[in-house]
């Protein structure tokens, strides 16, 4: 196995100061910079020179715009602005996000069950948008999910995404939270992919594994498909945790998907659900949608699920200057300020406040914001302009009112403090993007008879790598998928002349690599 690379030279941007690395990757270097105008600290994603492809710009170009065209929502990771370097390496500049990721959280210690259901909640928001815009993310787990400086989860790393409509296509889910259908012998993904992802990602918040992940006992790639192919989900095994978060996480995760939650937002709801038994503070559901009006609409659910429009941003903007948000300005509340240097004041951020509760006519009020302990009772990083239309079913209109009849005190009452991790100090900045495997290089095949021995190596090596390699002769129809412990193996020679092999690189912990593909005559 060979060292893992040194990082890249940071490239030199014009408008922005290098202050340090913040994370190699198998084909991208992630780096703080300091932006000059406005004045604040960044995180740029850059492509390595070495490994550029047409596919990986071209994958590339796909994640800015992706990101660009969802980013306004408060659960997903800003863009900024997109580029390439005076050195012809492409860029990203995004939201910095200095706060460990939630892998990096839950490998310390499970998560509270009210914390979970937040997050589980705010990520759901923040996917059932992705998937309205027609986008499919692919690679939802605790290591793509960030945490703002307020203490928001931000979902990330759309490198993977594709159209809702390319629903045969198969890539890029990380094994431990990827559905059975991904493992297929014609692997597909859809809307409940993503879904069977959100809730194998509460499951490991919760647990502090990943769902089939078996203490004690191996927990290899092939160890892993085959329990979430076959084994029912194991209980959580906490007291604090109600028999319904359970079912819910069940059914999230059932191997058939036309058995879990049709969407996204309905995975949201049962966790809602579940926060209104426990008497916790229900998380609203934002959702962008293009399609949504700007007039006021009753909302059914008493504003647990809030939609407004969707803001559009040109990631092309070299240098990015003033309001990131062109909207701010025209739909700007009373009290903000379109000065570049001066703090725009945001609307509070869904969780500081306490769900609407019936007044006597029965018409839903809104309580004041309620800052959580250990949390600055400060503007939120982003705009909550524009008018909310309502959706929803009346069911939590009922199961609202039957709780506020015997647990307003709770329901209005500051949420539970927070566990110790998020109070203590603040940690190293660390994992501001998850790395990537690097995909194997020099890919080299040799006929010999009617087969062909392909050899390559593993450049960025770990312990218990593996390898995933397809026949990929025929474009219209691959071959599935096979592992291989060591970096060759054999196939036979295409009828129609020309063979072609793809290989990827398998890490123990799920994450694997983009694939290497190679032809020969």
């Amino acid at each position: 196995m060979s060292a893992r690379r040194p990082p890249a030279p940071p490239p030199e941007l014009p408008g922005f100061t290098f202050i340090e690395l913040l994370g190699s990757g198998g084909f991208a270097d992630v780096y703080l910079y300091e932006q000059q105008l406005p004045r604040r600290r960044v995180a740029v994603k850059v492509l390595l020179a070495g490994r550029m492809s047409s596919g990986s710009i071209g994958q590339f170009t796909d994640e800015a715009n992706v990101m660009a065209m969802l980013s306004t929502h408060p659960a997903i990771v800003t863009i900024y602005q997109a580029g390439v370097a005076g050195d012809g390496r492409p860029y990203l500049v995004m939201e910095y996000c200095p706060k460990p990721n939630l892998q990096a959280r839950y490998r310390r210690e499970p998560f509270s069950v009210a914390e979970s259901l937040r997050v589980g909640v705010q990520v759901a928001a923040a996917v059932e948008t992705a998937h309205r815009a027609g986008v499919l993310h692919r690679d939802i787990k605790p290591a793509n999910i960030l945490v703002t400086e307020y203490n928001r989860p931000a979902l990330t790393d759309f490198g993977i995404a594709s159209t809702t409509d390319a629903a045969a296509e198969s890539a890029g889910l990380s094994i431990p939270w990827s559905p059975p259908e991904s493992f297929a012998d014609a692997p597909r993904s859809d809307v409940r992919s993503d879904v069977y992802a959100l809730a194998a990602t509460v499951y490991t918040l919760l647990a502090g594994r990943s769902p089939f992940e078996l203490q004690g006992q191996r927990n290899g790639a092939s160890d892993l498909i085959q329990r979430i192919e076959r084994s029912p989900l194991a209980p959580l095994g906490r007291h604090d945790a109600p028999l319904s978060l359970q079912r819910t996480l069940e059914r999230g995760m059932a191997k058939n998907p036309a058995d879990r939650y049709p969407s996204a937002l309905e995975f949201a709801r049962a966790l809602q659900k579940v926060q209104i038994e426990l008497s916790l503070a229900v998380t609203p559901i934002d959702i962008l949608d293009d399609g949504a009006p700007d007039d006021i609409v009753e909302d059914e659910d008493d504003g647990l699920t809030r939609v407004r429009g969707m803001v559009g941003i040109n990631p092309q903007t070299s240098p990015a200057a003033g309001l990131t948000h062109p909207a701010d300005v025209t739909r700007m509340s009373v009290g903000e300020t379109t000065s570049a240097d001066a703090t725009v004041l945001r609307a509070p951020a869904p969780h500081l406040l306490a769900p609407p509760v019936p007044d006597a006519a029965g018409h839903a009020v809104t309580a004041q914001p309620a800052a959580l302990p250990g949390e600055d009772a400060a503007p939120r990083r982003r705009s909550k302009v524009g008018l909310w239309a309502g959706v929803g079913g009346g069911v939590f209109l009922v199961g609202v009112i039957a709780v506020v009849a015997f647990a307003l005190p709770a329901l209005l009452g500051t949420p539970a403090p927070p566990t110790q991790t998020e109070t203590s100090a603040p940690a190293k900045p660390q994992d501001a993007l998850p790395a990537t495997v690097a995909a194997p290089t020099e890919l080299t095949g040799t006929r010999t008879g009617e087969s062909i021995v392909w050899t390559w190596k593993n450049t960025d090596g770990a312990d218990g790598d593996v390898f995933l390699w397809r026949d990929v002769s025929r474009a219209d129809a691959p071959g599935s998928p096979q592992k291989v412990t060591s970096a060759t193996t054999t196939q036979p020679v295409d009828a129609g002349g020309r063979t072609c092999i793809e290989v990827s690189t398998l890490r123990t912990d799920g994450a694997f690599s983009e694939p290497a593909t190679e032809c020969v005559p």
